[in-house]
């Protein structure tokens, strides 16, 4: 594919209308992170289906502000992201917005997967598996961070039903191959991205596959 095909490929894949200033296709089981500068649109596509995203939002200025589950939770009264759902920081300030989203629950509380976490839930015999905050740790340390900076994370497309008991469930995703979700910044973001290696629950299908993030500018910016 020549790269004015590619270009308008990934026009046509954003959820957001502009012009495309990053493309990127994530392996999976695989890392990766980028700054998305204020008003930027960031497109995640689940490129086959049921596949976990998840994801760590900082202050590209000053990282100590960084994402927080529980003040998103509080202010939009719901554990889930939809279109409108505004992901703040512990100081209450928005860092994006979820602006267009074709599947409509993705999960805040369901954690990353870790090493140790996949021992104490599967045994002994996953201790050696990779994990999300191994890739978290990989990506992070590229922009200074270390575990110390790593805090309750989103996952999206990951579908973590509450029953009326209070215990947490993890099943089938409700996304499909092609299915997209799209964050607007509403500060320049260090996003960082765990493209879920987990193969011991329902959250990929038990068979994790790649996505794509495409970055679009509105046209009115450039």
């Amino acid at each position: 594919m020549n790269t004015a095909t590619y270009a308008a490929d990934a026009r046509e894949a954003a959820l957001a209308a502009g012009a495309v200033v990053l493309d990127g296709y994530v392996e999976a089981r695989g890392p990766w992170s980028a700054v998305v500068a204020a008003g930027d649109v960031l497109t995640i596509v689940d490129l086959e289906g049921n596949q976990a995203v998840d994801c760590l939002l900082y202050a590209a200025r000053d990282t100590t502000v960084r994402y927080s589950a529980a003040v998103t939770i509080a202010r939009q009264q719901s554990i889930v992201l939809t279109t409108g759902s505004v992901l703040r920081a512990e100081t209450g300030a928005p860092l994006m917005t979820v602006v267009a989203d074709e599947v409509g629950v993705h999960d805040t509380i369901g954690g990353a997967c870790s090493q140790e976490s996949n021992t104490l839930r599967y045994g002994q015999h996953t201790r050696e598996q990779h994990a999300c905050v191994e890739n978290f740790l990989i990506e992070g340390s590229r922009w200074g961070l270390g575990k110390r900076d790593l805090v309750s994370n989103i996952n999206w497309f990951m579908n973590v039903p509450v029953d009326p008991d209070g215990a947490l469930g993890i099943v089938d995703g409700l996304s499909a191959p092609g299915k997209r979700v799209a964050l607007r910044a509403e500060v320049d973001t260090l996003v960082l991205v765990s493209n879920c290696p987990q193969i011991n629950n329902p959250c990929n299908g038990f068979n994790p596959t790649p996505v794509r993030m495409i970055v679009t500018r509105p046209e009115a910016a450039l």
